[in-house]
């Protein structure tokens, strides 16, 4: 909805996007929603962003995400 802050796609297809970052001075279209990511398959034929969960324990109010990066072993 006020679009993402940075992307990582996969070799296999699969985008993760992250999204909410807060600056200050700068415009927030949603201020007081904690920041987000979502897993986008691009191999579907309509791809649709998913948000993923967020582990229990995590502080989400703070959750600020700013860019984004994968490791795969």
């Amino acid at each position: 909805e006020a679009g993402s802050e940075d992307i990582d796609i996969l070799p296999n297809g699969l985008a993760f996007i992250s999204s909410g970052l807060k600056y200050p001075g700068v415009k927030s279209f949603a201020p007081d929603k904690p920041g987000e990511i979502f897993l986008m398959d691009l191999n579907e034929d309509n791809p649709r962003a998913v948000e993923l969960r967020i582990s229990r324990g995590f502080d989400l109010a703070s959750f600020n995400p700013h860019g984004i990066s994968t490791y795969v072993d």
